[in-house]
């Protein structure tokens, strides 16, 4: 497995727990629909929320969170309301990014709670 691909497995099992840990009930990882994925689809609250994972090793190009282009936000909306559809659920739904950033002794995580919205 290629580095980078190594680096985002790793995000996104500790991005699980963090949100295991704050009350989060993860209901499955890397949902894939057509060319689609969520990587954490979870329940709080009676709310489905699905949440992009951004892992980078430094935050030097940026904070990882601003790497979820519109473009990508509209993939995921696609991938949301397909998994919505397939499992007959009517609960409401929101959007949030998880960022991740590996130093080489620590880490950070930052969740970004309704990062994004679906235009109308």
């Amino acid at each position: 497995m290629a580095k980078h691909n190594e680096t985002g497995k790793q995000g996104e099992e500790m991005a699980a727990k963090f949100l295991s840990e704050k009350g989060f009930i993860v209901l499955c990882q890397n949902w894939h629909y057509g060319k689609g994925e969520i990587d954490i689809i979870a329940k709080k609250d009676n709310k489905i929320v699905f949440v992009e994972v951004k892992t980078r090793e430094s935050n030097v190009f940026g904070e990882p969170e601003t790497f979820v282009t519109r473009k990508k936000q509209r993939q995921i909306i696609k991938t949301a309301n397909a998994y919505l559809t397939s499992k007959n659920i009517e609960l409401e739904s929101r959007f949030d990014v998880v960022s991740v950033i590996l130093g080489k002794n620590n880490f950070e995580i930052h969740h970004l709670e309704e990062a994004f919205y679906p235009l109308a």
